[in-house]
Parts: C-alpha cells; sequence; structure tokens
C-alpha cells in the first residue's frame, strides 16, 4: 500500500489553521528543519517500516521541536490526524485527536518517551485503549518525578 505523506507546506497550512479554530496563539515559525526532517525520514521505510512507526515519529517530533512559536501540541495531533485521514483511517480520526490531547501534555513535557508512545498509538489504532496494563504504562509515566 502506497502511504500518501503530508509535505512541509501542507504542515505549515494545517499549523495555520489549527491555531486558529483552536484557540488562537502565535503563528510563527521558529525553526522548520526538524519537522522537515521528520516529515521527509518517515518516508524511509527501513527506519519506519509501519504505519505506527511512521506516525509515532510524526507525532513525537511535532511534539518535542518545538518548530512554532505556539501550538506544538496542537499541531502534532493535527498532523497525526490528518496523516490517519490521508491514509484511509478516517474511522480512527477522531478517537486519535481525543485520546491524544493528554498524552500529548506528558510527550511535550517528557514524561511519555517515544516508546510508550508508540504502544499508545497502536492501541489507540486497534482500538485497546482499555488495556489495564497499558493505563499502568501511562499512569507510571505520568505519575513518576523525574526531579
Amino acid at each position: 500500500m502506497s502511504l500518501i505523506y503530508i509535505t512541509l507546506e501542507q504542515a505549515i497550512e494545517i499549523h495555520t489553521k489549527t491555531v486558529q479554530i483552536s484557540g488562537g496563539g502565535h503563528l510563527g515559525l521558529l525553526n522548520t528543519g526538524p519537522l522537515e526532517s521528520a516529515l521527509y525520514h518517515i518516508q524511509n521505510n527501513e527506519y519506519y517500516p509501519t504505519f505506527e512507526d511512521k506516525l509515532t515519529h510524526l507525532f513525537f517530533s511535532a511534539c518535542k521541536f518545538h518548530c512554532f512559536q505556539d501550538g506544538n501540541k496542537r499541531i502534532a495531533i493535527a498532523l497525526g490526524a490528518q496523516f490517519l485521514i490521508n491514509n484511509g483511517y478516517v474511522f480512527i480520526a477522531k478517537k486519535f485527536i481525543h485520546e491524544m490531547e493528554n498524552i500529548s501534555y506528558h510527550v511535550a513535557g517528557g514524561k511519555i518517551d517515544k516508546k510508550l508512545l508508540h504502544e499508545i498509538i497502536c492501541a489507540v489504532i486497534n482500538d485497546e485503549m482499555d488495556n489495564e496494563e497499558l493505563k499502568l504504562k501511562i499512569y507510571n509515566a505520568i505519575s513518576y518525578n523525574k526531579y
């Protein structure tokens, strides 16, 4: 199956619309290089062989690398949802947006690492967010005081 990827220009447009619709904030760009890199690298099937791997890297990169002045957590969610929609996961996009809202906060804060994020994204796609083991992992990750 050939995937439909998001371009940097589309990502910037999605960011603008997301910030405008979701309550505002600054639209300025800080450094689009890391986002551009992530958008390019997820196309490499050797590094990111599965759809879930690609979506995880895209979400993590958009959330953590602060490419925009404002809305980095929102853009991670919006880009993830758009990537799902573009590739036929329309039925998952709404659930993804809902589930990832709190998750994005903890990814940005460094409490949820990329490995756990991957597990969460797989669970969302496979409708397994009620998995008690995963819930416990999330609870432990966000409850642990790293400082």
